[in-house]
């Protein structure tokens, strides 16, 4: 075997390099879009109905050529540790709530397809979004209701 400088076999090659593993919901929900706006016209099919199939079998729905099917098709989200295109891994794997998941990826509330772009500026929406500032606010709401709640039934 012939030992070559990586500046040599550029040109005789494809040679790409992937950057480091992604960490954390944000970077992965990042990657996700990031990997759909390449080609933001690009339909994908939705998953079937979600709410209807029992939840002991949700977590095995998958379609050919939906987006999680894209996702898992892209060699640094593999890396990272995403292992299917099921709904269940998608879940786990990019830490979505189960009304997350249905939400993004369910034909109920997509229609039989969804476009790339539109599924990238929800997936930047939801890793912009810090799920404890939500339980910040409700305890912030709920002192702020009780004085008026102790007066209504106390």
């Amino acid at each position: 075997m012939e030992h070559q400088p990586l500046r040599h076999i550029r040109d005789i090659a494809d040679v790409e390099t992937i950057p480091a593993l992604l960490e954390g919901r944000r970077a992965r929900l990042e990657r996700f879009a990031e990997i759909l706006e390449r080609d933001p016209g690009r339909s994908f099919i939705t998953l079937e109905e979600i709410e209807f199939v029992p939840r002991k079998q949700r977590a095995a729905i998958r379609a050919d050529n939906s987006p999680l099917a894209f996702a898992y098709a892209d060699p640094v989200l593999r890396a990272s540790g995403l292992t299917g295109d099921t709904f269940g891994e998608a879940r786990s794997f990019f830490e979505l709530s189960t009304g997350e998941a249905h939400n993004l990826l369910c034909s109920c509330v997509n229609g039989r397809t969804v476009k790339a772009g539109p599924t990238a500026k929800r997936l930047r929406r939801l890793a912009a979004r810090r799920p404890g500032l939500w339980l910040a606010y409700g305890c912030a709401a709920g002192f702020v209701a009780l004085p008026g709640a102790m007066y209504l039934f106390g």
